[in-house]
């Protein structure tokens, strides 16, 4: 595999009143582009610090992250980050929460005319331009992280992070969205890269599941590849054998790990 995004022996630590914690240790891994990849993990694991790693929210403690073979040191608009939380600016309207990245992002680059058609058509992707001109309080929680996620395609990035960005959703929202990423995965080819607690969720969506070791000084445990192809449908999947086979395995490790820790305490 080509190596678009690469995590190289990173080790993360943090310290705090002279006590240092250590967060991630060794950790190794390759993302090829347009891949769908899933960080899963018990509580405590690192998923998230591993996820604000490739984001440049945070600095490794040793090791790298590189994205095209350049370092990732820093924040950039390259690397798009989907929150739990959508973070919209409340006082803004739909349409300008996804027009501020853009101008942000390309100014000098579009014209007014094209940064107009640019955010509706981010907006469009996400079947949200009818409410262009809704405040985030007059919408859905779900439509709310739809616009999340349109304001984060809307800056082009290279890699799509996604920090657990339906678990704050009902089960039914949660699943048209769920479908709402595949659709838009498979129809853009971008790199995504995506955290959660849910089995279901990673199985459904992912190429690879990487699976973490518990904390302190969390290592990736296993890589599941998910050989089924796409486009996936989730009732057709409900009896699909390879799909049933990949949910029992993340189960096995997951239950496996959570007895390990339970009988060390």
């Amino acid at each position: 595999m080509n190596a678009y995004l690469k995590i190289d022996h990173v080790d993360k630590s943090f310290e705090r009143g002279g006590q240092k914690t250590e967060v991630l240790k060794d950790v190794t891994l390759t993302i090829g582009k347009g891949e769908f990849v899933s960080i899963i993990g018990h509580s405590g694991c690192g998923k998230s610090t591993l996820l604000n790693l490739i984001a440049g929210l945070t600095r490794v403690s040793a090791g790298a992250v590189l994205l095209e073979n350049a370092e990732v040191n820093a924040p950039g608009p390259e690397r798009a980050v989907v929150f739990q939380n959508h973070s919209l600016l409340p006082w803004l309207s739909v349409y300008e929460n996804v027009s501020l990245a853009v101008s942000k992002v390309f100014a000098g680059r579009k014209t007014k005319a094209e940064k107009h058609d640019w955010v509706m058509r981010n907006l469009d992707l996400v079947q949200m331009g009818h409410a262009k001109d809704k405040r985030p309080s007059e919408i859905s929680g779900g439509m709310k992280q739809r616009v999340g996620i349109a304001r984060a395609l809307a800056m082009e990035p290279k890699i799509l992070l996604l920090d657990e960005p339906f678990g704050a959703l009902d089960a039914l929202t949660r699943a048209h969205l769920q479908d709402a990423v595949m659709e838009i995965h498979a129809r853009l080819g971008n790199t995504m890269v995506m955290i959660t607690h849910d089995v279901d969720e990673a199985v459904l969506l992912s190429d690879r599941i990487v699976m973490m070791t518990n904390g302190p000084a969390a290592r990736i445990g296993e890589v599941l590849d998910v050989p089924i192809p796409r486009p996936r449908h989730r009732i057709a999947l409900a009896a699909d054998r390879t799909y049933l086979k990949s949910r029992e395995a993340v189960l096995k490790f997951l239950y496996e790990r959570h007895r390990f820790v339970e009988a060390a305490e």
